[in-house]
């Protein structure tokens, strides 16, 4: 049997509710939290997913996901509840494809004003080839 591949689920919040929540705003840096969590457990993130109030039935969350192999990580149940349009509904049509559904459980990074100014560079200016390192 191959590694486990892990689907990881962003939240994908407009730049504008930075202040207000910074770390559902740095997509990056919950990617980052996903992959940290598979590399523990030696599984492999094989697709990164940023999305907003998607219905578990949409078939972006479905494509090529295999039942039993698979998985999908979001680094906490906030982010899940604004990536997708129901948590609950997802974590029931996850079980009925019996494929897991997993949290981080790590606590967010406090944001200071430097670490927003980064964020804010590196998604406000993405075609001027700032990569925000």
């Amino acid at each position: 049997m191959g590694a486990v591949r892990v689907t990881a689920i962003a939240s994908l919040t407009p730049l504008a509710e930075l202040d207000a929540d910074p770390f559902l705003v740095d997509s990056r840096s919950q990617h980052e939290m996903c992959a940290h969590w598979a590399r523990e457990r030696g599984y492999v993130v094989t697709r990164e997913l940023l999305v907003r109030g998607l219905r578990c039935d949409h078939g972006l969350l479905w494509d090529g996901v295999r039942p039993g192999a698979d998985l999908f990580v979001a680094p906490s149940r906030r982010v899940l509840e604004s990536a997708l349009a129901s948590v609950e509904e997802f974590t029931a049509e996850c079980a009925r494809r019996g494929v897991r559904v997993e949290t981080v459980g790590r606590a967010e990074p406090s944001y200071d004003a430097a670490m927003k100014a980064r964020v804010h560079r590196r998604l406000s200016m993405p075609t001027a080839g700032y990569d925000g390192r």
